[in-house]
């Protein structure tokens, strides 16, 4: 039996995957302070945000499984990047929407 999800094209799957894991603000927050860093560590980044650090996991989680950013963890850190191939396919596939 088909699914609801076999009506929709990779594309559009792809980008609300992407859309979803960029709908909070500390998330969008996040990707800011990547973005204009090599890389962060999970503790800097709780620095700098008005969040707990379990808060501030959640939301690593949720960026990380979209593939938006990438995490080396070297016990007891973690380092955090973009990732930089599908940041740029997130904002192709965000900028289709509104052309």
């Amino acid at each position: 039996m088909p699914s609801k999800n076999d009506s929709f094209s990779e594309e559009q799957i792809l980008t609300a995957r992407f859309a979803k894991a960029l709908a909070h603000p500390v998330r969008l927050a996040i990707l800011k302070i990547l973005h204009s860093k090599a890389c962060c560590y999970h503790g800097d980044m709780a620095e700098e945000l008005p969040i707990a650090k379990s808060t501030l996991s959640q939301h690593l989680n949720e960026l990380k499984n979209a593939g938006l950013i990438q995490g080396n963890i070297t016990p007891p850190t973690t380092k955090y990047c973009i990732h930089k191939e599908n940041f740029q396919l997130a904002k192709k596939l965000i900028n289709n929407i509104f052309e």
